[in-house]
């Protein structure tokens, strides 16, 4: 028996040959014994093709997406910029470096986002309605398969109560990395922060697990947040401008003003940054801009920069979120703002929408 097989066949039906295995040949006429043996070894290598220590690597199926791409980032830096994921037959596979355990945010078309907690040398799987992203399950982590079962649990569950489900999810698992997540999602960044609730579970947290860094700095920022809340004055930050210079709360000037946050794999904080842009041309220099961008590379901040003609003062130092001025300042996530008028704090932590909707308001007092 004779059989003829081609590698694009293979290919048609979502296969590839395992870990960069290629051949020179299009096509291969093999004996049935040969291609017994074949098979075989096929089967081996594919058993072999684990992730290794040093990277992590997602795959996964969506339902109701046949093609398609999303987008994949790090608020904590574990990411340089942002990477594209495409789903090809339904199907998609990631993988990347990974040298430390880091929170990796995953940005569909309809733009929202869910969690993925990455280790090094761990793997997950991914299965998904691509209709409805809250019922997305992650197996093969304890932490993916915990924010798995707290995200069906509250899919369809009030607002109010989820808050309730994430602070009991925080006295139950004071060591995982999802009880920082939702620590910061529902009690920090939102847009009615509990800061006091906050930095009373951050304390719990942290008697688990003294040594995480991470943790350690949301404490000092919570801290710091307590004199960010309306009618606080601003607090005296500086640091170094991305064209030279320093950058300090004396930028925000004596009336209407905004402290905000952005990074070149954020794409919500550059469009924030463009629509802060519009609303200064038409402030009749009523309006200040100040901006500190997170990020590791300095030329990734000023392409972006150069590109938008941002032109008001950003601070720059590439220690990402440990910025001495994000701690100065209590914003602690990509996009964060605050408000100020006469530097007292009006609002802080507002969507792009609630931003732009309060600024037109004091400019029409």
């Amino acid at each position: 028996m004779v059989e003829l097989v081609d590698t694009r066949d293979l290919k048609s039906l979502g296969q590839e040959w395992p870990c960069g295995f290629e051949s020179r040949s299009r096509h291969f006429v093999f004996p049935s014994m040969r291609h017994l043996l074949l098979s075989l070894v096929t089967l081996t290598l594919l058993a072999a093709c684990g992730v290794d220590s040093g990277h992590f690597k997602i795959s996964g199926r969506f339902l109701n997406m046949n093609q398609g791409e999303f987008y994949v980032y790090s608020p904590e830096g574990g990411v340089d910029g942002i990477d594209t994921i495409h789903v090809v037959g339904g199907r998609f596979t990631y993988e990347r470096p990974c040298d430390r355990a880091v929170t990796l945010m995953l940005v569909f078309p309809n733009f929202s986002q869910q969690p993925i907690f990455a280790q090094p040398g761990k793997s997950v799987d991914i299965k998904t309605d691509a209709t409805n992203m809250k019922e997305m399950e992650v197996s093969g982590t304890k932490a993916n398969e915990l924010m798995t079962k707290f995200r069906l649990q509250t899919a369809h569950v009030a607002p109010p109560d989820v808050v309730k489900k994430a602070e009991q999810f925080i006295n139950d698992n004071l060591s995982s990395p999802v009880s920082l997540y939702l620590l910061r999602t529902f009690f920090i960044q939102t847009d009615k922060p509990d800061y006091e609730k906050a930095e009373k579970l951050a304390a719990k947290m942290l008697k688990e697990q003294p040594k995480n860094g991470a943790l350690i700095i949301v404490r000092k920022q919570l801290q710091q947040l307590r004199n960010g809340v309306a009618g606080a004055p601003a607090p005296r930050f500086s640091g170094p401008g991305l064209k030279g210079g320093e950058v300090s709360d004396a930028d925000l000037g004596g009336d209407l003003a905004v402290l905000s946050t952005w990074s070149s794999w954020n794409y919500v904080s550059q469009d924030i940054q463009r629509q802060l842009k519009r609303k200064l041309r038409t402030s009749n220099g009523r309006l200040r801009l100040v901006s500190i961008c997170i990020d590791a590379d300095k030329k990734a901040c000023e392409r972006i920069v150069e590109r938008d003609t941002l032109s008001w003062p950003c601070i720059f130092d590439g220690k990402l979120f440990d910025s001495p001025a994000m701690q100065q300042t209590g914003l602690t996530d990509v996009p964060d703002n605050i408000l100020y008028r006469n530097r007292k704090v009006v609002a802080r932590g507002l969507n792009a929408k609630q931003l732009t909707e309060k600024i037109d308001e004091l400019l029409h007092e």
